[in-house]
């Protein structure tokens, strides 16, 4: 059901320094989004269902929800699962993988997160997956606040994770090159990397404990889902990666689009002629922030 309705990492402001957010800032990228994201660990849903009070009929609520890739994930272990997204062509994506999965619980609500709680009711967990720092994120913790159970939990799955990613042993195919692919988006793009109609000179905020915590919620309790290992990628899905990242958005090349798409199959062809990659995955953290009864 869909229903329309620099590396530097900033600590300060609701959104990033510098930076408006716009309608575009994922434009043209949702088709690209699950082939060219690394994939989540395997174990992800049954970690999260250990940690997690399933009695009865509990809700969750997935904001910023791309398409669908964690919602669908958890989609089985609760009565109904919601997700929202500004980004119609993510909304999209997510309904027909629904359809495909034949996956029946599922709502799709086009909408900013700043726009909740529109109507769509209360929820156990509400979940947010390299999300939150593109928020005004005192206004959308204390939203979520407001539409959790006492008991319930603001879900953040942090893929960035401090420990050294998977083991180092030798790769069966090269990484995907990427300096070079970067030094090939600042000479279509600019220096500084590109977010929507704007620019993100310093990067996303971090600090979400403190402002979650400043909503009323209790410190995190961190649970680490094992991811470390290696998956081999094609040309087609390293490039799908580049064009699933809002610095490298298909819309904002422009006419220069197949120029860009043909120079970076060139230059990958050149870092590895079989065609093949190797990316090492990490451990993500799920991070559960519960409202007190």
């Amino acid at each position: 059901m869909v229903l329309l309705g620099t590396t530097r990492r900033s600590k300060l402001g609701c959104v990033p320094v510098g930076w408006e957010w716009d309608e575009t800032l994922f434009k043209g990228s949702a088709p690209y989004y699950r082939r060219g994201r690394l994939p989540y660990p395997s174990g992800l849903h049954d970690i999260f269902a250990a940690h997690a009070d399933l009695r009865g009929r509990p809700r969750l609520i997935d904001v910023g929800c791309g398409p669908g890739i964690v919602a669908l994930a958890l989609a089985d272990l609760f009565a109904e699962v919601v997700g929202v997204d500004p980004d119609p062509g993510m909304i999209a994506e997510a309904s027909h993988h629904a359809a495909l999965g034949e996956v029946t619980n599922a709502t799709w609500v086009q909408q900013r997160a700043e726009e909740l709680p529109a109507g769509l009711g209360v929820f156990r967990y509400g979940v947010f997956a390299q999300s939150f720092h593109w928020m005004d994120r005192p206004r959308v913790a204390r939203l979520v606040f407001g539409m959790l159970e006492p008991g319930g939990a603001f879900v953040h799955l942090d893929t960035d994770v401090a420990d050294a990613p998977s083991s180092e042993a030798a790769l069966a195919h090269p990484e995907p090159p990427e300096d070079q692919i970067d030094a090939l988006r600042q000479r279509y793009l600019g220096p500084v990397r590109r977010a929507g109609q704007g620019h993100l000179r310093f990067g996303t905020p971090s600090g979400e404990s403190g402002v979650l915590q400043e909503a009323g919620f209790e410190s995190a309790v961190v649970v680490r889902v094992p991811g470390r290992g290696v998956v081999e990628r094609t040309v087609d899905d390293v490039v799908a990666g580049v064009f699933a990242s809002s610095g490298t958005a298909p819309h904002l090349f422009g006419d220069r689009l197949p120029d860009f798409d043909d120079d970076l199959r060139a230059l990958l062809a050149t870092a590895s002629p079989t065609g093949r990659f190797s990316q090492r995955t990490r451990d993500v953290e799920l991070l559960f922030y519960r409202r007190p009864r």
